[in-house]
This record gives structure tokens, sequence and C-alpha cells, in this order.
């Protein structure tokens, strides 16, 4: 074959591979609200900076006729790009393409690519949008999800791996996504479940949609199955990205540090050093910052009864607009996400007094376990901020089984050898306290506010408990039991007494919390853990 020849069948077999399962398909795709497989990829990665891997692979299966359906590429486009400089490795299901279900050489194709990010060290991206497994190829299919699932484990702690559902995402195909690192989701597009409305159906007879039994909401909201829900596409894949900019590319790497050059700040810099007055602008960006920390103060009562939004204190504390919340929607008593201090990522882990008092209940307690294993995983240092009253009391949750989800807050936090700095701003009650990464739990650095309370449990009930007889024995039983309050507030219920014995390294203003953290931050910078040598520990899950 001719040079020109051989170029013209060259361009016609790549024209035709684009083009997944044909116009119609693809105009199907987006009158139902979708992308494409290929626009996901253009629009997640930097510009022209896609390499496809594999794109002329077919189905090497005829029965059942498939071979009139085979198209090159076998229902997903994989292969590797950069976003923001940064190399990730993508797999992009195809809807179009045999309803973008997964066959031998479409999870060969998948393999491969997880195999690539292991090697490299870089993140993996997979991008869900599948009927399930090709029943045509009967036990390869199943085999495939099986050789996925086993390298999605192996790279579990190496290096980040996102899954992004975008369609449908049924059966086995629901535990890929499950082992990754974080599920992100699209409103009224995307849907995750074991067996669908039918089958659910036909089974336990019970009539559910789509979006009622798997929908991006109920997994936000109720399963938190999903770290990350958006209301369109772009909106997701732009989350995608955000997501990336606060984790390293692997274990063995820090997280970008990323300062950020607000507007005015850099017009004011420009004029000041045009004037020779640079020392100016400092002064001005340190005003700044002491406002944000004497706002503090005002966020939060110094009654203990009184709920306040946990989120506008983080906000006081990491450099201004860089905290990215995680499940958000999702057991709302506790708050998980990534700031920046200094441009650094810090992994903050709080109490929400708005929601539920604070208390930890079993969600809670996974949502924070879960995420404290993935920043000690990636090198991400942690600040939790407490706030917590108990573990949420009852029937529903000793049923559910706080105790056995509790304890993987205690594991996780006592396994981890990140950088580890707790601050008691108010209520630090019990075990909920113990739990919350204690001194003795291998907190490196314990603050506290003056307003602190760290005691077995709040004044009512302890003295309930400890003066009932002096109480019942008192002329004045109401008066007795105040000034029993009282008492047991100046002796235990204040931050003093734990620092008299060590288990508060130092009581600050709140004010002061920021500049504490950022020099005990730097302090632990090199800070070097080694865990005991085993295979590896058990987790109660």
């Amino acid at each position: 074959m001719k040079w020109d020849e051989a170029i013209k069948e060259l361009d016609k077999r790549r024209d035709k591979a684009k083009l997944g399962g044909g116009m119609a398909r693809i105009e199907k795709q987006h009158a139902g609200g979708k992308m494409t497989a290929r626009e996901r990829i253009d629009m997640l990665l930097d510009k022209d900076t896609f390499v496809e891997v594999d794109g002329f692979i077919e189905s090497r299966i005829d029965d059942f006729e498939l071979d009139k359906r085979r198209v090159a590429g076998d229902g997903v486009v994989t292969g590797y790009g950069e976003i923001d400089g940064r190399l990730v490795f993508v797999a992009s299901e195809d809807f179009t393409v045999i309803g973008g279900t997964l066959g031998e050489y479409h999870s060969f194709k998948i393999c491969r690519i997880q195999d690539m990010a292991m090697e490299m060290k870089a993140p993996l991206i997979c991008m869900n949008d599948s009927g399930g497994a090709r029943i045509e190829e009967g036990i390869s299919s199943l085999s495939g999800y099986s050789g996925m699932f086993l390298r999605h484990t192996r790279a579990s702690g190496v290096i980040p791996q996102i899954a992004v559902i975008l369609g449908p995402c049924s059966g086995g195909a629901c535990y890929a996504p499950a082992i990754c690192d974080f599920i992100f989701m699209v409103k009224d597009i995307s849907k995750m479940f074991i067996t669908g409305p039918n089958v659910v159906k036909t089974v336990i007879n019970e009539e559910v949609t789509a979006e009622e039994l798997g929908g991006a909401e109920v997994h936000a909201k109720k399963s938190g199955v999903s770290h990350f829900s958006y209301e369109t596409e772009g909106e997701c894949l732009m989350g995608v990205r955000k997501l990336l900019s606060y984790l390293p590319a692997n274990y063995k790497e820090k997280a970008p540090v990323v300062k950020p050059i607000r507007e005015k700040q850099s017009f004011l810099f420009t004029v000041n050093r045009m004037l020779g007055r640079t020392s100016s602008l400092n002064k001005i960006l340190m005003q700044e910052e002491k406002g944000k920390a004497q706002r503090i103060r005002e966020i939060v009562p110094d009654n203990s009864r009184k709920a306040y939004d946990v989120k506008e204190v983080i906000e006081c504390i990491v450099d201004t607009g860089s905290f990215f919340e995680v499940q958000k929607e999702f057991a709302t008593n506790a708050v998980i996400g990534w700031g920046r201090m200094e441009g650094e990522v810090i992994g903050f882990v709080a109490n929400q007094p708005g929601s539920m008092g604070g208390s930890l209940d079993y969600h809670a307690s996974d949502k924070i376990a879960r995420f404290i294993r993935f920043c000690d995983c990636f090198n991400i240092p942690l600040v939790t901020l407490v706030d917590v009253p108990a573990f949420l009391p009852g029937t529903q949750q000793e049923h559910s089984g706080i105790i056995r989800h509790g304890a993987k807050v205690l594991y996780a936090y006592s396994e981890a050898t990140v950088p580890k700095i707790t601050v008691i701003m108010r209520k630090a009650y019990g075990g909920a306290y113990i739990a919350m990464n204690s001194k003795e739990m291998g907190a490196d650095m314990v603050f506290a506010w003056p307003i602190a309370e760290i005691a077995v449990m709040g004044a009512e009930g302890a003295v309930n408990i400890a003066f009932k007889r002096k109480i019942k024995a008192a002329v004045d039983p109401q008066a007795m039991r105040e000034q029993c309050r009282r008492e047991y507030e100046e002796r235990f219920l204040n931050p003093y007494v734990a620092a008299a014995r060590g288990f508060v390294n130092e009581v600050i203003k709140p004010e002061e919390t920021r500049e504490k953290l950022l020099k005990a931050l730097k302090a632990l910078r090199n800070k070097s853990a080694d865990a005991p040598g085993k295979k590896h520990g058990n987790i109660p899950l």
C-alpha cells in the first residue's frame, strides 16, 4: 500500500472510531443531556494533552451477532493527559457502543490503563456510563470486572482513584467506583444500584424509580456512597479538576502548594513595588488575616448549648476561599474537607454543632474515619476542631452498630502517622472527646480555647450522678444543685485541668488559632513515625 493510501485508510479508521456507535446514538446521548465519552475527556483535561491508548481494539466475540455491532475501541476510550499540567490517566465509557457494556476487551483496556497509572504513579479517573456486564460475552465480562477490582484494590493508597458516574452504573459495575477514593455524581443523570427497579419489583414487589433507588441525591444524602454531587456534567468535571488540585500524584509526594493571588493583592503589590513600598502590602494582608481571626469569637457563642456553623470557623483559619468540603450533604453533624494554610493543603475534621449538636453517629463516624485514612495515605496533615457532646445515644444507634462504627474513628486516628493537631473549641465530653484525636490517642499538639469544657460529661449530667445524695439531703435541693453545678464547672469543666495534666499543650485565644496551627505545622513538617511492622491491621469494619 502506498503512503497516500495508507494515510487515507488511517484517517478513515480514526474518524470512524471517534464516532463510536454512530451519529444517531451520539445525538440520542446529547438529547438525554449527556456528553459523549470523548467530549468528557476533552472538557476534563488540559487542551490538546490527551493521548489515546488502544483506540483500535475490538471485541473478538461473534455470538449473538456481536460481529455486526463491532466498533473500534469496544465501548471505552482510554489514555492519558494532563490536568493543570500534571499527568493523569483516564478511562471513559462510551454508552453509544452497545450501551457502554463491559466485555472482555473493554475491561482489558481499562485494566491496561490502571496498570499504566500504577507504573507512572499518577492519578486514575474512571468515567462510568455503562449498562453493566455484556451479557453476550458471559463469564468473560465477569472476569473483566474481577481484574479491575483487583487493580483498584492494589492501587488504593498508592495513587488517587476517582470515579465519575455519568449515566447508569449497576450490578457488579458499582464496586469498581466503590473501591475508588472518591465518587462524583450528577443530578438526574447518574444512577448507581446493585439491582435496578425492575428486579426490585420482581424480587420484593417494591415499586421504586431509578432516581429514588440510586440517584445522585440518594447517594449524596442518605447512603453516603458518593462524595460530590453536581447539577451538570460540566460542573462535575470541573469539580474533578478542583479535587486534584488538592491531592498529590501519589503516596510518595506532597500535595501541591498553591498560594492564591487575589486581584486586589496583585494590584496593590504592583503599585507598591513601583513606589518602592512593598512592605505596605504585607501590612494590608496582615490586617486582613487579623480581621478574619477576630471573627471567630463572633461566630462561636460562649454558651456551649448554642449552635453555630463550624464551616465559618474553618473559613477564618484557612487561606481565603480555599476550603473544599467533602460529602457536604451526608452526615452533616461532621464536616470534612481540605483547606490551604499559607498555600499548603491541610485536611480538616470538625464537629458541626448546627446539626445534631455535633454528636457522633454511625454515619459521621464512617465519614470521618475514611477521610482520616485517605489523608494519611497521601501525606496530608490533619487538623481536628472539636465541639462534641457525645456519641449519639439511643436504640437506633446501638442497633446500627455505633460501637463498631465509632471504633473506626479511634482506629483511623491511632493509625495515622501524618502531623495531627487538635483544637478543642467548646465541648469535649466522654468517649467522643477521646475519639476526636485526643492527646493520648496520638495527637502531636492539642490546643484548647479558654471556654473549652473537657470532661466525662457536661455539668447537668455529672451533677445528677456525682452529687445525687448531697442534693437529695439538702434543705433546698434546687439551690444545692446549682451550687454543685458551679463547683463542678470550676473544678473540672475547664481546659486548665487538662493542661495541668499534659492532655492539652496550650490554652489559646480563638484569634490565635491560625497562627498557632501554622507554627505547629511548620514544626511538624518533617515528622517521621513509622508504623509497627505487620502485614496490615484489622480495622473494625
